[in-house]
């Protein structure tokens, strides 16, 4: 009767891709925005890139540029755990209210971590953001853990 297969029929799984989908749209947006500044700024990575974009001398870096890939790299660093964490949490079949709330603080959290840091918004923005988004991370990390102790 869906349009799901079997194994997408576990709502909780159907949520956590949900909001890893989004995440995911989030981060190609970060790259996008750094090549978009990357051109703006003329601070290229590659010497062909700068060479078709004005000479070798706009094979530079740029703060802006910068700030822009540690936003990237940031996101790679604590997205790639959840989207790990979420699928095997989504897999011990919790609770779907408390699985989407997990879900949707780690998702709404990391948006407004993008925005601090892109933005450059005043301190403490980003770091409560990125320590709000590590507390559902640490609650489906322990789930995890406890429920696998046994197998170890």
């Amino acid at each position: 009767s869906s349009t799901f297969p079997k194994m997408m029929e576990n709502k909780v799984f159907l949520s956590f891709t949900f909001y890893s989908t989004i995440l995911i749209l989030k981060m190609y947006v970060v790259a996008i925005i750094t090549g978009q500044v990357r051109l703006r700024r003329k601070a290229f990575a590659n010497p062909e890139d700068a060479l078709r974009n004005g000479g070798v001398q706009f094979c530079r870096e740029d703060p802006d540029v910068e700030r822009c890939r540690r936003a990237h790299r940031n996101d790679m660093e604590n997205i790639f755990p959840f989207l790990f964490l979420g699928a095997v949490y989504s897999l011990m079949d919790p609770s779907p209210a408390v699985a989407r709330i997990h879900f949707l603080i780690f998702c709404v959290a990391r948006i407004v971590h993008t925005i601090a840091y892109l933005l450059g918004l005043k301190a403490p923005t980003r770091s409560v953001a990125y320590s709000v988004a590590q507390l559902p991370c640490f609650s489906m990390a322990l789930q995890i853990l406890l429920a696998t102790t046994p197998y170890w």
